[in-house]
């Protein structure tokens, strides 16, 4: 690469050119990190020098014996990465040496030993990687607990899926992101990798859970559910929060760990299941103007779920000539529903699915979707249901017919089924 200078009328910029997408503009990273494009015509390039990657010199690391041993396994995002400035280069670290020079204080915490599986973007995730994950799991003997670093934008399915897929997990299997780069200053990936850590050494938790912010500042990480957290903020440090429970355990990142609902333990055996990786499951979202011709991309898939309005409803009522097209929507969804397993979940997040309460909530339960009763995340009935579908396809028709079998219920008595009124979340001013 080359660090240039760049004029463009008046004005002149300095830093390292990189490769630009679109044609006709100069990308070009300045030395604060920023990148800026700049159109290519009229405007004058001088190279200054070239530049190569920069080298990060690492010591050895000398494991302590008396600590206990965590492995990380990394499947990407930014927690484990930074940004090379002189070369504008995003540089992952993986090695435990590349990890203890980004993150020191692990080493007064644990034995760190780390593993690479994937370096992706979570958006690309698919069900062979859940079962790369699970595998990688199982894999490991003779450890305190594992850490999983992941990109947080499907960071609350991987939860989910993990945690269906590692039946009576024996370890904590913690998933750990960042929202911001590891190399900015406002960046919370040592916190949450220090909290992380802190909460597999000083507790005896088994389970899959998620270690994120508490709030905006780094004095503090939440351990939170793996099939009741959500994102709901794009880009701050707090964005997961618990859905419809509470946090597990709230840790500070001196490593005070206070529980705040702590789940029973499992005494089921350890068993790993994994997904087919070849089903078709879709999500498919009501909304105002909604056409039956929405539904029909379904017909060729194994599972659906329908993220309904309020308790659980959908436009289904024909009340008028302009509501002729509801008629559809409810003779499609019940085809879709003969074929294969159609869900309901609510857009509102918090709540339960209550389909009692409204004629066309009635209406859908008898066209055959099943959810009423459940106050599942959307992105875990998605997961659950291939879940389901992957290891116990025999029990589909119980499953349509009676929503209170247990089957598709049971992701609430394998996280704890207490039903807790939620605290009303407001993002104070960052």
């Amino acid at each position: 690469m080359e660090r240039v200078r760049i004029v463009s009328g008046t004005h002149g910029y300095e830093g390292i050119l990189l490769p630009s997408m679109r044609e006709g503009i100069l990308l070009l990273k300045l030395d604060n990190g920023y990148n800026i494009g700049i159109r290519e015509k009229g405007s004058k390039v001088t190279v200054l020098k070239r530049v190569k990657e920069d080298k990060v010199k690492l010591s050895r690391v000398q494991q302590k014996k008396e600590l206990p041993k965590i492995i990380i396994l990394h499947t990407g995002g930014t927690i484990a990465s930074r940004v090379d400035y002189e070369t504008g280069a995003v540089i992952a670290r993986f090695t435990p040496e590349e990890i203890i020079t980004m993150f020191p204080e692990l080493q007064k915490i644990a034995n760190v030993d780390s593993k690479l599986l994937r370096n992706m973007w979570s958006g690309d995730m698919r069900f062979a990687h859940y079962n790369i994950m699970t595998k990688a799991v199982a894999a490991e003997k003779n450890v305190k607990g594992i850490i999983i670093t992941h990109g947080t934008d499907t960071m609350g399915y991987s939860a989910a899926a993990l945690s269906f897929m590692l039946e009576g997990l024996d370890l904590p299997v913690i998933l750990v992101g960042a929202q911001r780069s590891s190399d900015r200053g406002s960046s919370d990936a040592a916190v949450n990798l220090v909290c992380a850590a802190h909460f597999i050494t000083k507790t005896d938790f088994k389970g899959v859970a998620i270690c994120m912010h508490e709030g905006i500042d780094d004095e503090a990480c939440v351990i939170l559910p793996p099939c009741k957290t959500k994102k709901l903020h794009s880009s701050r440090r707090d964005a997961f929060k618990a859905v419809n429970v509470q946090p597990i355990a709230r840790v500070t990142k001196e490593g005070a760990v206070t529980w705040i609902s702590r789940p029973k333990e499992s005494s089921a055996e350890f068993k790993l299941t994994l997904m087919n990786e070849k089903l078709k499951v879709g999500i498919v979202k009501f909304h105002p103007n909604f056409f039956s011709a929405e539904l029909e991309h379904y017909k060729t898939f194994d599972g659906l779920i329908i993220e309904g309005t309020g308790l659980g409803n959908g436009p289904v009522d024909v009340i008028d000539k302009e509501t002729k097209e509801h008629d559809k929507i409810l003779k499609t969804i019940g085809q879709l529903a003969k074929k294969m397993p159609v869900a309901m979940t609510t857009q509102c997040v918090f709540g339960t699915i209550d389909m009692n309460v409204y004629a066309y909530g009635r209406k859908l339960q008898q066209a055959g979707v099943i959810g009423n009763g459940t106050d599942m995340l959307t992105e875990t009935a998605f997961v659950k249901l291939a879940w389901l579908l992957s290891n116990h396809k025999k029990n589909v028709k119980e499953w349509r017919i009676n929503v209170n079998d247990g089957v598709f219920l049971d992701v609430l008595s394998l996280h704890g089924t207490e039903a807790h009124t939620p605290e009303i979340l407001y993002f104070q001013q960052e």
